[in-house]
């Protein structure tokens, strides 16, 4: 016999709360009762970029998580909002109502089977950031991020700046030359290597 009925859930909910993990999923089947716990954060960097772009409505902290499970999940019910921000029924109620009535939730059924799934303006997606550039591996590749940044190479500089021995600085920026990854302009010590 259970001594304190629902505390599971609540303890549950608490533990993944407190380790800024999103809130378990609950999914009664009939005949079985499925509970998912998801190992991501329900904060993370890209959530925040994805809420910062309705930063201008009226939004509580409550109804920001709910966006966010909402975006994860594509669907809350109002028991789900209230294990989610430990609310009330009629807060819950009232809140949910709230994202309905400024477009970012439609609601479905109503009373107690009532639940709430994305509006469009949920559906946006926020670009990644981009990956910091990556670098060069090899020597090649060195001189073409050189020839990128400074316009030009010398051999000289092929010697000096990126530490190549002398038949590499030599080599090098003429192999590119052959690949058409580079233009040479001048003869002998005045010859300098550029971008096509």
């Amino acid at each position: 016999m259970v001594g304190n009925r629902g505390s599971g859930i609540r303890s549950m909910v608490e533990a993944m709360r407190s380790a800024s993990l999103g809130p378990p999923v609950f999914d009664d089947r009939r005949s079985s009762f499925w509970v998912t716990f998801r190992s991501h954060t329900l904060m993370g960097p890209q959530e925040v970029a994805w809420l910062n772009q309705f930063a201008a409505l009226p939004l509580n902290d409550r109804q920001r998580v709910a966006l966010v499970c909402l975006r994860l999940n594509d669907r809350i019910t109002n028991s789900d909002y209230r294990r989610l921000n430990s609310v009330d029924v009629t807060a819950a109620t009232r809140e949910l109502r709230q994202l309905v009535e400024g477009g970012l939730a439609i609601q479905h059924s109503t009373k107690r089977w009532a639940y709430y799934t994305p509006s469009g303006k949920l559906r946006v997606k926020v670009p990644a950031p981009a990956p910091p550039p990556m670098e060069p591996r090899t020597d090649e590749e060195r001189i073409l991020v050189y020839v990128r940044e400074h316009g030009s190479i010398t051999k000289l500089e092929c010697k000096e700046e990126l530490g190549l021995s002398e038949s590499k600085a030599k080599y090098l920026p003429r192999k590119l030359v052959s690949k058409h990854k580079l233009v040479r302009e001048g003869r002998g010590k005045d010859a300098y290597y550029h971008l096509p």
